[in-house]
């Protein structure tokens, strides 16, 4: 008996892809960059804050600090 491949909707346009397809998850490379430009836009947003302590320990070591405007001169 044969394996029968992984199939998933695009995300883009909803068509039915396998896994063995060139482009999966996405149906073709036009729906991958629809999809690209979405996330660059700001249409996409992870919504959920990051949890991880390790995860915001690095993100406040590469940010620059914020003067508040009750700081001193």
């Amino acid at each position: 008996m044969a394996s029968v491949p992984k199939a998933l909707f695009c995300p883009t346009c909803r068509k039915v892809v396998l896994a063995t397809d060139g482009d999966f998850p996405f149906c073709s490379d036009r729906c991958r960059i629809l999809d690209l430009g979405k996330w660059a836009s700001g249409d996409y947003k992870i919504s959920s804050p990051i949890l991880d302590p390790e995860v915001l320990e690095g993100l406040g070591e590469n940010m620059p600090h914020r003067r508040h405007s009750d700081d001193e001169d």
